[in-house]
């Protein structure tokens, strides 16, 4: 859920071209999280409002809980987190767990989240990337257009095929969780 708030945040500020990355490294006890946009960044007054949970730039509620919550969870399990934004430059949520710790959210169902983020904003690339002590699983939405053509991200039978691949993938790369 960490990762569709923060990525909705993205998809809000316009970007077209987001990147995920999950690295889990079992000798070091770490996973992270890092979600990476091009969109429209925030200045240095909205940076620092940012981990409150009443301050949000959205019109239609007064809270603001992705960054927040996803703060927290880091700091329960032993964490550390990181915000980086430069104004029409984009933004970087860098969030750091002990992967062994009792209080560390589970990632789920990761084909799932990124085929959701997919169908709801076909517009935008996506890339995702699953690193483990050895393997690497990337997964870039604009290989899959450059082999559909005209045809939409979000067509049931190509969210499909996403969900699954990715699922295959990370099983192949021994991804954990």
């Amino acid at each position: 859920m960490h990762i569709l708030d923060i990525v909705e945040n993205s998809t809000r500020a316009g970007a077209t071209m987001i990147t995920i990355r999950i690295l889990e490294n079992m000798k070091l006890d770490t996973l992270s999280i890092e979600i990476t946009d091009n969109g429209k960044g925030m200045d240095s007054d909205s940076l620092k409002k940012a981990l409150d949970p009443f301050y949000t730039s959205k019109e239609v509620r007064h809270v603001g809980l992705g960054l927040p919550l996803l703060y927290q969870a880091t700091q329960s399990s032993e964490g550390k987190f990181s915000l980086e934004s430069k104004r029409g430059k984009g933004t970087r949520v860098l969030a750091d767990f002990k992967q062994s710790h009792i209080d560390r959210q589970p990632i789920g169902d990761i084909g799932g989240t990124i085929m959701t983020l997919i169908a709801g904003n076909p517009d935008v690339d996506f890339t995702f990337m699953y690193v483990t002590n050895d393997s690497v699983y990337t997964f870039d939405t604009r290989e899959i257009r450059k082999e559909i053509e005209n045809v939409p991200l979000n067509t049931p039978e190509i969210l499909h095929y996403i969900k699954e691949n990715i699922k295959e993938g990370l099983k192949q790369i021994g991804a954990r969780d």
